[in-house]
């Protein structure tokens, strides 16, 4: 996984201004975390943004912050069409695209991700059809919300890492 400034410059124009940062030994030191990428200024939602959190940026100061983004990972584009998952459990869009291969294949890759790093927590992006841990968007492109998980935040879970997501971590009231 690329880090520092083997990132390409798009994704580095992406990445939100930091203090100084600890040097590779602490970094190494410090316990993995995996963070949806967009949560760390990374421009890689479906709608081409970031969804910057001052509060799960904070876990930089005890926890290597692992950006991921499964959609990406996936193979989707950024931009990309919205998608939701259905009652029957795939994840389409809202013309009906059937995406569920991508989102499968993201969470693959962030579970392996998460093994070959030893990381033992994640923390996501609310809501997401990956991402999503308490609740997510019922398939119906509505913004009605159901309980449940997204593709990546089951893997992730089902493999043994406790999974947030960003409203857990600014202690935001559901």
């Amino acid at each position: 996984m690329p880090t520092g400034s083997e990132l390409p410059p798009a994704l580095l124009a992406n990445r939100p201004a930091a203090p100084l940062a600890p040097g590779p030994a602490a970094l190494a030191a410090q316990p993995p975390l995996l963070v949806s990428a967009c949560l760390l200024g990374v421009a890689c939602n479906h709608r081409g943004e970031a969804s910057p959190s001052p509060a799960v940026a904070a876990l930089g100061a005890e926890h290597r912050l692992v950006p991921v983004c499964p959609e990406t990972l996936g193979g989707l584009p950024t931009p990309r069409p919205a998608a939701e998952i259905q009652p029957d459990g795939t994840v389409r869009t809202a013309s009906g695209e059937d995406v569920t291969a991508a989102y499968r294949a993201g969470a693959e890759a962030a579970v392996a991700l998460a093994r070959a790093l030893g990381a033992r927590s994640a923390v996501l992006k609310a809501r997401s059809p990956s991402c999503g841990c308490h609740v997510v968007y019922d398939g119906s492109f509505s913004g009605a919300r159901v309980p449940g998980a997204g593709l990546t935040a089951a893997a992730l879970a089902a493999a043994g890492v406790t999974v947030r997501d960003e409203e857990d971590v600014a202690g935001v009231a559901r």
